[in-house]
């Protein structure tokens, strides 16, 4: 592990942000990335995500540090070459595996927010719906629709619900803000739906 931080707070836990290890093409993206860092650190929260310096995952933790609040990174080394470059935020834990590194980002988060990203935000998006879906955990997720973004994955929930393969209930185990001060208050008046399947897990 390492540490680059000494006055970090995380009074009210760690919020796993995914999003992408690029910044995109529209400016807004990472305006709202830098945002909601100052969002999380002002509302006493810090930061767990995948670690690395580059894009949005760099521009948030940078915001997170600099405002004094906590940030965790889990980063698999086989990812070093391709995440890791630039300079490293706050706290850094190595794991082996893709595997490991979302079990750890979930172990340590009270929320979830996305933000913009490739396929590896939305993988991870995704299957942290699943697991709220099969009752793993019942932690908020959001996800910060900047100018749009995802607006299609929006429509796409509502697809599943009309062709039956989600139920309706469960299009609200994500709920989707405008902006990152919504994202963030969103986290204490977040409520899933009730009728998730009751799963006991080990």
């Amino acid at each position: 592990m390492v540490s680059t931080t000494t006055t970090a707070v995380a009074e009210n836990g760690l919020v796993c942000v995914f999003c992408g290890s690029s910044d995109g093409r529209d400016p807004a993206y990472g305006e709202a990335a830098q945002a909601l860092g100052r969002a999380l650190a002002g509302s006493r929260y810090g930061l767990v995500y995948g670690g690395g310096g580059l894009g949005l995952m760099g521009r948030v933790a940078r915001a997170v540090h600099e405002s004094s609040g906590r940030v965790l990174g889990i980063m698999p080394r086989a990812l070093t070459k391709v995440e890791g470059c630039g300079e490293e935020v706050g706290e850094v834990v190595m794991v082996d595996s893709m595997h490991q590194r979302k079990s750890l980002m979930n172990d340590h988060a009270v929320a979830f927010i996305a933000l913009p990203g490739g396929f590896g935000t939305l993988e991870e998006l995704l299957e942290m719906t699943t697991w709220s879906q099969l009752s793993i955990h019942k932690k908020p997720i959001i996800v910060l629709n900047t100018n749009g973004y995802y607006s299609g994955l929006k429509n796409l929930i509502e697809h599943t619900v009309d062709a039956g393969f989600v139920r309706g209930a469960h299009k609200g185990i994500i709920q989707f803000c405008d902006t990152p001060e919504e994202a963030v208050a969103a986290i204490k008046t977040y409520t899933g739906p009730e009728d998730r399947h009751d799963l006991t897990w080990k």
